[in-house]
């Protein structure tokens, strides 16, 4: 296997953090925000929800268009779009333009995750594939752990409109080294033959027959497959974007956090999220190469990640805060291990090649739906229940086994996709 695989898994994992932390500093700034524009949670909401907007919306037409132009390209030209809009939101002076920032912030980062996955399947086979997704998935819980002490320290620094400026220019240096490093395997032949041609031996892509090359990303849907991981991804996210919009918010206001302690022990369920990307790839990879069939070793990892992470809906229910700090750990440490595995099953039941990014960017479609609701929702519900929390966690946990019973029983065999029956 050509060694430069790691050097590009670990790119899109830095891709992912980059991406998490221009996501997530407007949470973590969100007091300093509504202090100095006069907005009250559910507006502080509306604005936090307003990057899935458009993410959701172009997640569909951005894996088709990753699957023709290549990665690349796709990659380098998001994270430099995103990063001059996390500049921009440095800049606004109300609600309108911080809303339009955070609109754009989305059109840009919904080209990033499938252009990721399919990085992986580019240059992993399918034995080690399920340890790449972890890896670069584990990107975007990293990311949400650096931002806690890095957005708080600028913060500090140079204020909250300084602190976006600082964090866009990160992207814009990565994607110039993406530029430069990137080429697909196809191309890195004339490097090294051998390895390359050993790699797309072991790839595991089904053949580009005449059949199956004619589903087009619309024919998705009609796989109950493909409905099954978008449910299954719905409910994952509406868990794990809680950490990524509000949970700041949730330790300054209901655990009496001070801004110093957020940017410390705050980061520990974030930290624990890496750990659970890590290990849930590794399980899976594991299980298969021990003899278990991708289905049973790909959807137990699902499955059972799920299960466990539905812990978040408890936290909302103890007086201890170390207690709820535990099990907020637990639930972001298990959608992690879930996580991991989402993105190696929808690039192993690809028909081909050629559906990769698509399938990843339906999922992420449906994912990110969670993420408008659960931002919205959230804000309202607190505003309504004088500062509780307790509504959107519990119904959090409550998916979490939704998504569970979808993958088990929705999800079908682990294996390419088969022809369609005639319409």
């Amino acid at each position: 296997m050509p060694a430069i695989r790691w050097l590009i898994i670990w790119m899109c994992f830095l891709s992912g953090a980059i991406a998490y932390i221009d996501r997530v500093n407007l949470a973590i700034a969100a007091p300093n925000v509504r202090a100095e524009l006069g907005l009250n949670s559910a507006q502080m909401g509306l604005v936090l929800s307003a990057f899935f907007w458009m993410y959701a919306a172009v997640q569909l037409p951005a894996g088709s268009i990753v699957d023709k132009i290549g990665v690349r390209l796709s990659l380098a030209f998001a994270v430099c779009w995103w990063s001059l809009f996390t500049m921009a939101t440095g800049l606004a002076r109300g609600m309108a333009e911080l809303i339009g920032a955070r609109v754009m912030l989305g059109l840009g980062e919904a080209g990033a995750l499938p252009s990721c996955v399919k990085s992986a399947f580019n240059w992993f086979p399918r034995s080690e594939r399920g340890l790449a997704c972890g890896i670069l998935n584990s990107g975007g819980a990293t990311g949400s752990a650096l931002s806690l002490p890095l957005v708080t320290a600028l913060i500090a620094m140079l204020g909250w409109r300084g602190s976006f400026i600082v964090t866009g220019l990160l992207g814009i240096a990565w994607a110039l080294a993406w530029w430069v490093i990137y080429r697909d395997p196809e191309r890195y032949r004339v490097v090294a033959p051998a390895e390359v041609e050993a790699l797309l031996a072991l790839r595991g892509a089904s053949p580009s027959s005449a059949a199956s090359i004619n589903i087009s990303w619309l024919d998705l849907f009609r796989y109950r497959s493909i409905w099954g991981l978008m449910i299954g991804l719905f409910c994952l996210d509406f868990a794990i974007y809680f950490f990524i919009t509000w949970f700041p918010s949730y330790l300054l206001q209901a655990r009496g956090f001070s801004l110093t302690s957020l940017g410390t022990v705050g980061m520990i369920p974030a930290s624990m999220a890496v750990v659970g990307n890590w290990l849930g790839g590794y399980t899976s990879d594991h299980l298969l190469k021990r003899g278990w069939s991708a289905t049973k070793a790909r959807k137990s990892c699902l499955v059972g990640g799920m299960l466990m992470a539905s812990s978040i809906g408890l936290s909302a229910f103890v007086n201890s805060t170390a207690v709820s700090l535990a099990l907020l750990s637990l639930a972001y440490c298990s959608l992690a291990f879930s996580g991991a595995n989402v993105w190696a099953v929808g690039s192993e039941i690809a028909p081909t090649p050629a559906h990769v990014a698509s399938i990843g960017a339906i999922q992420n479609f449906a994912g990110n739906l969670a993420g408008i609701m659960i931002a919205t929702f959230t804000g309202v519900m607190v505003l309504l229940n004088g500062g509780s929390f307790l509504v959107p966690l519990a119904l959090a946990g409550s998916l979490c086994i939704v998504g569970a019973l979808s993958y088990l029983f929705i999800v079908g065999k682990v294996e390419p996709l088969p022809r369609l029956p005639n319409r």
